[in-house]
């Protein structure tokens, strides 16, 4: 079986202050802006923003998904989580560091980069 995930999406309930967010977080303008559907292009992979209240949905924010994003150094990590809010500080896991925060719409993320030598909190 060939199996590919090209894809996500995470709920939320104000989709501008969503966009503002992750624009700012990913350091990208958003590729698809729509009210009820927005979506980031990241190398190919396409993280979306799902309005479910405007599609008539129910959701209950939680541990359902944790996407994980990757940069490249500990030194990066930390200034991408200054002013956020942190939910898991960032500690050494194997050969990663990894942090989650919550987005602005109260979704857990996680955020990880490789240990290099030298490497200190």
């Amino acid at each position: 079986m060939n199996c590919t995930i090209r894809s996500l999406y995470l709920c939320v309930r104000d989709m501008e202050r969503a966009v503002r967010f992750y624009e700012d977080f990913l350091e990208r303008p958003v590729t698809c802006k729509d009210e009820l559907y927005s979506v980031f292009d990241i190398s190919g992979f396409r993280l979306g923003l799902f309005a479910y209240e405007k599609a008539g949905e129910n959701h209950i924010f939680g541990s359902n998904c944790l996407p994980s994003l990757e940069v490249d150094s500990l030194e990066i990590l930390k200034k991408k989580l200054e002013g956020r809010k942190v939910v898991f500080a960032c500690r050494k896991i194997g050969t990663n560091w990894v942090s989650e925060f919550a987005d602005s719409e109260g979704n857990p993320i996680e955020l990880t980069a490789p240990v290099r030598e030298g490497d200190a909190l």
